[in-house]
Order: structure tokens, then sequence, then C-alpha cells
């Protein structure tokens, strides 16, 4: 039989503040993130808006020295870690520490890193390539620090799988508890890629908003007039622990996971498959480990990127997952506030379905002006609302046709 697996801390940071508790107020205001970037100068890019972590000092989770040695991606981690880490009231002991594993993706890495190195590389050629170039930039060392800050010494891991890289950790780790290979996974992901080479290259492909002139109304999942998705930054990190274990610490128990879907599009290298197959089969496959039954569901967070396509989609497969219950269940998409975090979306976002089911309150969809005739489910509004909320579901998919789905229940002792 496997193990029954709890939430005990979130740790969030993006566009709407530093640490899990401003997220969550500026989510349920409404507010959004987006504002025009001024992490570099945008002339002549046809995007110039973006949802970045503002006024973050990476001096209150780094030593000075440290730094210039980890990406902003890293720094951006381990602030997130140390909000999850304080709600869980975590503390590593060595007792303890072979127990304990992190999990943390990123979609892209330090690419923040890459182009200054290789600046530098054109400038004065190799020998004035930083020695901390390589583990400044890596994906896995955000897993890397964390566990080396904490002293966690059980299973350390990253995915790399584009927009479900984090919704892939969390659910990798939840098996990794229920199988017996650790009692505590911290676990989620993290982006900063809100560079030139990240913009440029988005952009590029014609996946970006362009709605320059008004950041806080580009995002708009699901409206009719929706014209691609907002870059944002930031992290989601979640603690992770058995049941058994969380109980035996007193730890705080915010919500019970019980579903894990992963699913291949086998399609095409950026496009969903018209039919939404691997978003339908990867709800499916969350709905069933879950063992329940999908109108037992009362809230999804969307994928919902804002791409005239993606969204669309979703809501096909929404509603062939759910059928005649797809009318009566709550949709947001939080990107609309908090932009597209790739790699670290899942991760954000899982953390926002808990606080969800914690509070009882969906947070809404902004810019939600113009109904869709193609998306025509409830999307939650411009408003929060206050629910009565027993599972709550939340939807990543990725460039390469990789989906993954987590599934939350609202947790009593019963």
């Amino acid at each position: 039989m496997s193990r029954r697996v709890v939430v005990t801390g979130v740790g969030l940071v993006c566009g709407l503040g530093i640490g899990t508790d401003e997220v969550w107020k500026n989510l349920l205001a409404g507010k959004s993130g987006v504002r025009t970037i001024t992490h570099f100068d945008t002339t002549g890019f046809d995007c110039t808006i973006a949802g970045e972590v503002r006024d973050f000092d990476p001096l209150h989770w780094a030593e000075k020295k440290e730094i210039k040695k980890i990406g902003r991606f890293i720094q951006i981690a381990l602030a997130a870690t140390d909000f999850a880490v304080r709600m869980a009231n975590l503390k590593v002991t060595p007792d303890i520490a072979e127990s304990v594993g992190v999990y943390v993706a990123s979609g892209i890495g330090g690419f923040d890193v890459i182009e200054r190195e290789h600046s530098k590389l054109l400038q004065g050629g190799p020998g004035r390539i930083s020695p901390f170039f390589i583990p400044a930039a890596i994906i896995n060392l955000a897993s890397g620090h964390i566990s080396i800050r904490y002293g966690a010494k059980g299973p350390n891991s990253a995915t790399a799988t584009a927009c479900s890289a984090s919704a892939h950790a969390v659910g990798d780790s939840f098996r990794l508890i229920q199988h017996g290979d650790a009692e505590i996974m911290i676990c989620g992901g993290s982006e900063a890629a809100i560079t030139p080479m990240g913009v440029g290259g988005f952009a590029a492909m014609k996946a970006l908003s362009t709605r320059n002139e008004e950041p806080e109304r580009a995002s708009r999942p699901f409206d009719a007039e929706r014209d691609g998705f907002v870059i944002g930054e930031g992290a989601g990190i979640l603690v992770l622990e058995s049941l058994e274990y969380a109980e035996r610490r007193g730890a705080p128990i915010l919500a019970e996971i019980t579903g894990y879907g992963m699913s291949g599009d086998a399609h095409h290298i950026t496009a969903p498959a018209e039919d939404g197959d691997g978003a339908y089969r990867v709800m499916r496959a969350a709905i069933h480990d879950a063992r329940i039954e999908p109108q037992q569901i009362g809230y999804v967070n969307a994928h919902g990127t804002s791409t005239p396509l993606g969204d669309a989609i979703e809501t096909r497969a929404m509603k062939r997952v759910f059928t005649e219950h797809a009318k009566k269940i709550a949709v947001s998409s939080t990107k609309s506030m908090t932009g597209h975090l790739l790699g670290g979306a899942g991760g954000l976002e899982a953390g926002i379905s808990v606080l969800a089911l914690r509070d009882q309150s969906l947070p809404p969809t902004i810019n939600q002006e113009n109904p869709d005739p193609e998306c025509d489910l409830d999307y939650v509004p411009n408003h929060t609302r206050k629910a009565a909320l027993d599972y709550a579901l939340s939807n990543s998919f990725g460039f390469g046709g990789t989906n993954a789905a987590l599934l939350f229940k609202r947790w009593n002792s019963h």
C-alpha cells in the first residue's frame, strides 16, 4: 500500500510579490504583476512587457560573494524555499538528513549567466569566462544549493521538461515519498528567463503578447482578444511529507496530494494536438491515480497561457474529461496575473491550488472581458470567489508535448 502524502509548506515568489502571503493576497485581489521590462533595454524588441520579480534583493538569501556564483533562478529558488521551509516549521537535523530530498526544476536555468559569460567571451576571449559559469547556470544547481544549505541528503534531482518541469518535480517527489524513498521532499521549480535571448527567442516564435501599451491587461487567458503569453519569472516550492511523518512532528498540514499524471502528445515540437488528447489523458491519469470521479473536482488551475491555440485546446480537453460536469467546475488561469513562469509555472500553480483548498477561495482569471465562443467554461472572471472545494487539479503542458497534472485534496484529519 502506497503512503499518503501531505503538503506542509508553500513558498511563492513571482511578479505579484516576494513571499507566499504577499503573492496570495495579491492573487485574491486580482492584481496584475505584469509591467514594462526593466531587466534590459528592450529597444527593437516586439515584446517589451513581463512579470518581473521587482525589488528582489538576493542578499537576503545569499552572501555577497556567493551571488555572482549563482544565476538569478537559483537566487529566487533559495528565497521561495526559505518561505516554504519556514511555513512547514522544518529543521533538517543530522538524524533525518538522509530522508529529506530536494527536487527543484527549471526549464531553462541560468539564461542570464549564459548571456553574460558569452558576452565576456566575445569581448575578451576565453580567459574572461568565470570559473563559476557552469555551476551558476545548469538546471540542477537550484536543487544542489538548496540541498547544501539545508543539509538534505536524500534524493536530489531536477527536471527540465519545459513548462511542465516543476509540476513533474512535485509529482515525482510525491512518488518518492509514496514508495518510501524519502519522508520529506522540498520540491517545485524556478525560472528567470526575462533576458534578451529569452524574450527575443519567444518573440521570434510569435508566442508572446505584444500588448505593450497595456502591460497589466496583456495576459488574458480564454479571452477572445488574447494574443500570446506574457513571460514571467519566479519560483514555487512545496514541502511534501509522508502523512505519518508530518503528524509525528506536528507539522501544519495544508492539503493532501492524491494524484499525479504524465502524458506525451507525440504530435509537434511546440503546438498541442487540436483535439487536446495529451491534455485529456494527463488529467484522466491524475484523476485515476487519486481513485476519484471527475465530478468530485471543484477547481482546475488551468495551464491557460493566453495563447489563441492553447486555451481553446485545453478547454476542449476539460470538456472531454468532465463531460456535463465541465459547465459546473470553476477554472482559472492565474497566469493572467503572474505571467507564465515557464519551468517555474507548475510549482507556483501547485502552491496556489493548495492555498485555494486551504482558504476555500478561488483566484480569478483577470482580463476576462470578451468571451471566446470556443472557451465557454466558468473561468472565475475578474473577481475572487469563495467556494466549497474538496479537490483541485493543476495542469501544466510543455513544448515537446510533455504534460503533467497534479491533484490536491482539502485537508481534514478524518
